[in-house]
């Protein structure tokens, strides 16, 4: 299970009455390590003034590892964390996620991070099992 449901949660669920703060703070304690990169990321981009920051640092561990890669594949998180955040994420390995401008969807910037050509570029052995 990728994030810790309280039952009232989930008793909202099951009627379709979540609010997207409430699963945002769902995500948010169940996925500190997503959460922390993703905020992370998200104050660096406010703050840099620029189209995206970047994030390549491997997670201290495979369970953060696991964090990242569960908030990064699930469109439901994904999409809940863009919205919350007010960005554009994009991802290319195991570690290596970006926030990018909502502006700068269509930036020469954004085109080549999710580019095949820049997921080919951006391999390395050491990358192959993570």
């Amino acid at each position: 299970m990728s994030l810790d449901v309280s039952a009232a949660l989930l008793e909202r669920a099951e009627r379709g009455s979540v609010t997207d703060e409430e699963f945002v703070a769902c995500v948010r304690e169940s996925l500190p390590y997503a959460w922390q990169v993703v905020s992370g990321l998200s104050a660096d981009l406010a703050a840099g003034g620029g189209d995206f920051a970047d994030h390549a640092v491997p997670p201290p561990s495979e369970a953060e590892r696991g964090q990242l890669l569960r908030a990064l594949a699930s469109d439901a998180i994904r999409g809940g964390l863009e919205r919350h955040f007010g960005v554009r994420l994009a991802f290319q390995n195991c570690h290596r996620v970006a926030a990018f401008a909502l502006t700068a969807v269509q930036s020469p910037a954004y085109r080549e991070f999710v580019s095949p050509a820049g997921q080919l570029r951006n391999q390395s052995p050491e990358l192959r099992n993570c």
